[in-house]
């Protein structure tokens, strides 16, 4: 599928949002794509447009409201970061959701969440707050999950893997600094005790950032893996286009 359409639609709640689909009238899956920490850049509008292309609408909130930061501006991209605050984060979720379930060119029983870095995190978050929204997640190194002390002081969210509710695919890279070994095991140990379904995979040689094609941290044969898997994890579980 190559035809899709793409802009900026405003939610409910006046937060703007990038929403990707495919061209024809569907009904669709969708995905709610959740940013780094540099807002809905170029990429961003990308990721999205690449699901579109593989037959998925898909919304990204713009949690910064207009804002952006270079890849090199790291500083100013994390002080943003630590503005947010998680429950309005998660109303700015439902919000998306909201927008998705409206629309005629979406399957409402098919929606599933996406994220990456700190949009990894809300991933998680949002597959346990958002259940009875969403039919899968996936998270791409998602930080802050479960740290043993975050250097944005982010909590735990491991507390709401007995809500989880999709079944979750979790990828990181072997050679990320700021999530270690120690983190996979917390977040595997606490989501087997409350008996989901999960998958954790680490990419060999590969950092934090592995899958963002902009950035120097970009490794080519774990991204394309990484979305292979992902587009295979929401066919399976959000189904295909009609």
């Amino acid at each position: 599928m190559s035809q899709i359409t793409s802009e900026w639609v405003q939610l409910e709640n006046g937060l703007r949002a990038w929403y990707a689909r495919p061209a024809d009238v569907g009904p669709h899956p969708a995905v709610l794509i959740f940013i780094e920490a540099f807002g809905v850049n170029a990429h961003f509008q990308d990721v999205a447009q690449r699901l579109a292309r593989a037959g998925y609408c898909a919304i990204v909130p713009d949690l910064y409201h207009g804002k952006t930061y270079e890849y090199s501006d790291f500083n100013s991209a994390i002080a943003h970061l630590k503005t947010l605050n998680d429950a309005v984060v998660m109303q700015d979720a439902h919000m998306a959701i909201q927008a998705l379930q409206q629309r005629a060119e979406v399957r409402k029983d098919a929606i599933g969440t996406l994220g990456f870095c700190m949009g990894g995190r809300y991933a998680f978050m949002a597959n346990a707050i958002h259940a009875e929204h969403l039919r899968a997640a996936v998270a791409f190194y998602g930080g802050g999950i479960a740290p043993d002390q975050d250097s944005v002081g982010r909590k735990s969210v491991l507390h709401l893997a007995d809500q989880m509710g999709a079944p979750l695919l979790l990828l990181y890279g072997a050679e990320d600094q700021s999530i270690t070994p120690g983190e996979h095991g917390r977040i595997a140990t606490a989501l087997s005790a409350a008996g989901k379904r999960y998958t954790l995979t680490v990419f060999p040689g590969a950092p934090h950032g592995f899958f963002a094609d902009p950035r120097d941290s970009f490794r080519p044969d774990a991204a394309q893996e990484g979305w292979r898997l992902t587009l295979d994890h929401f066919t399976r579980y959000l189904g295909a286009s009609a």
